[in-house]
């Protein structure tokens, strides 16, 4: 019942690709006009189409699905929360009636596939440095410039059974981190002191002109 585009040729002219197609039509005029296929066959068809109502076939199709869908929650023990199955329709009429309404509302397709579990966020885990963080926020305070060796190192001092080269990544990781943090405060820090002083500035120039002016005189025309 649904017409479609069939390609008819392409040809190709240079690098573009012209596509040419046909007249869209249903399967059902694509099996009449066939060649290959009989009189009778067409004629079975045709005899077949009319007895066809398309609403009574979404219908059918729709109490369908429901039905499967019922039977596969109930074979895996659970009954579907979010899609209920819908009661099988017995008049087309009335299922047409409320074909409008259900797409208007965002109608809930019965198809049946299992929930997706909601993602849980990635909890996370202890870090080797933790104990160690408070130090390394002394050093960057004394030396901005420290670099993850230099951490590194210091670290590999103190504890030379746990940190090495390997743990190379993680405290880069950290320092990355951690200067970024330092960036956001700098930049909120200077962005409400600028703000502070616009209107301290804001201010000051009000008082100015409602200060009146020394010596100033009115000038009278006769």
């Amino acid at each position: 019942f649904q017409p479609s585009f069939k390609l008819k040729g392409k040809r190709r002219e240079g690098a573009k690709v012209i596509k040419r197609y046909h007249v869209p039509a249903t399967p059902y005029d694509r099996a009449l006009t066939h060649p290959r296929l009989s009189k009778v066959v067409k004629r079975r068809l045709r005899e077949l189409y009319r007895t066809l109502d398309p609403v009574a076939l979404l219908a059918e199709m729709r109490d369908a699905q429901a039905e499967l869908g019922t039977r596969v929650d109930a074979r895996s023990g659970r009954l579907a929360a979010a899609t209920s199955p819908l009661a099988p329709t017995k008049n087309a009429a009335a299922f047409a009636k409320g074909l409008g309404s259900d797409v208007h509302l965002g109608e809930q397709r019965i198809i049946h596939r299992r929930m997706r579990k909601p993602y849980k966020k990635r909890m996370r885990m202890p870090s080797m440095l933790d104990p160690h963080l408070a130090d390394i926020e002394r050093w960057l305070a004394a030396e901005p410039r420290l670099t993850a060796l230099a951490i590194l190192g210091r670290l590999a001092e103190q504890r030379p059974e746990q940190f090495g080269p390997p743990q190379h990544t993680i405290v880069q990781r950290l320092l990355r981190s951690l200067r970024r943090k330092a960036a956001e405060t700098i930049i909120t820090r200077t962005a409400e002191g600028a703000a502070l002083a616009g209107d301290a500035g804001t201010a000051s120039n009000d008082a100015t002109s409602d200060r009146p002016t020394v010596g100033a005189t009115s000038v009278k025309r006769k």
